[in-house]
């Protein structure tokens, strides 16, 4: 999760943990009676990853507290950027809500042309689950951490390779950010899914990448690749043997990739409130939470003003980067 640090505002994650301790107040009937109907809870890709399923761990339980039917929607397409257009385009009464990635709030602006603004159209009710990638080596490579790697780029500058899932991705994202704060050079090389990474290191092909823990976690257990690090500031609760980048190379070094609920911008503040109180119930149930660490996901609720702040400092981290990097999705 992002964390306090330069000056920069951001979630303090271990705040984050200690609230999830605290009694929740239940608020009040939304205006309207909402929930009135059923809820569409729109995920951005087909049925079976990540994304899906969080949302299908928490929409049960979500159901039980707004007392109406918490459906899972599929729209797929676009990089998740259709369903983004279809729930911003959605009537601003709460009934038809988002669990977005932060890939599409922050890093798709950047990098191509969207018929809507995330940022200007959608609101935060609450962060979701926490998905973190894991820095990957061969097993035949002689790495034990990311200071290996780093040491071994620049002694053969251009010449190490890594993969990632796609533009913009939150892989790519990691590796950009790897290369620019270790300042070396290397070979970043596109793929049109994790999976298809995960083959190729498994097979030699690539010197490292950051693929997702849920791609990469069997091959992990197996042998098959080396764990060296985790992106994030903070070591994943799932993963506690396994140190971060930062603590093993890279001072400061920090991407975090998470999923949040949103809804059309102008939803009354009431019904925000309403669901986002069932998300982080949902978030907090032991059930829900064994269901996503068993898919290498941490529930991470907090409060819609804390996701609000995650978003902008995403952004202002980001921005930059993209723009150095020159990446950019025309149409």
């Amino acid at each position: 999760m992002p964390r306090s640090r330069e000056g920069k505002t951001a979630i303090n994650r271990r705040a984050l943990l200690a609230a999830a301790t605290l009694p929740l107040a239940m608020p009040a009937l939304a205006q309207d009676g909402f929930p009135s109907r059923p809820i569409r809870l729109v995920v951005g890709f087909v049925p079976g990853g990540a994304t899906d399923i969080s949302a299908r761990a928490m929409a049960p339980k979500m159901s039980e507290v707004l007392g109406q039917p918490v459906v899972v929607e599929n729209r797929p397409g676009a990089g998740s950027n259709l369903a983004s257009e279809i729930v911003a385009r959605s009537p601003a009464d709460g009934h038809t809500i988002l669990l977005a990635t932060l890939g599409a709030l922050v890093i798709s602006p950047m990098i191509m042309r969207l018929p809507i603004e995330p940022a200007r159209d959608l609101v935060p009710i609450s962060i979701a689950v926490e998905l973190f990638n894991i820095l990957v080596c061969p097993s035949d490579r002689p790495w034990r951490s990311a200071a290996d790697v780093i040491a071994a780029a620049k002694a053969r500058p251009g010449q190490l390779s890594w993969g990632h899932s796609g533009i913009g991705s939150a892989p790519q994202l990691a590796g950009l950010l790897f290369a620019k704060m270790a300042g070396i050079d290397t070979i970043g090389v596109s793929y049109r899914g994790g999976g298809l990474v995960v083959t190729d290191l498994v097979a030699g092909r690539l010197d490292y990448g950051f693929p997702t823990a849920p791609s990469v976690l069997p091959q992990v257990q197996e042998g098959r690749v080396r764990a060296l690090a985790v992106p994030t500031a903070q070591r994943s609760r799932l993963l506690p043997d396994i140190p971060t980048v930062a603590e093993s190379g890279l001072p400061g070094y920090d991407v975090p990739s998470w999923y949040g609920l949103v809804a059309p911008a102008g939803t009354p503040q009431p019904v925000i409130a309403r669901l986002n109180h069932a998300a982080v119930t949902a978030l907090r149930d032991p059930g829900v939470i064994e269901a996503l660490n068993r898919a290498g996901l941490e529930a991470m609720p907090c409060t819609q003003e804390e996701m609000a702040r995650a978003w902008a400092a995403e952004r202002a981290k980001w921005e930059p980067i993209i723009r150095e990097s020159g990446i950019r999705i025309e149409g």
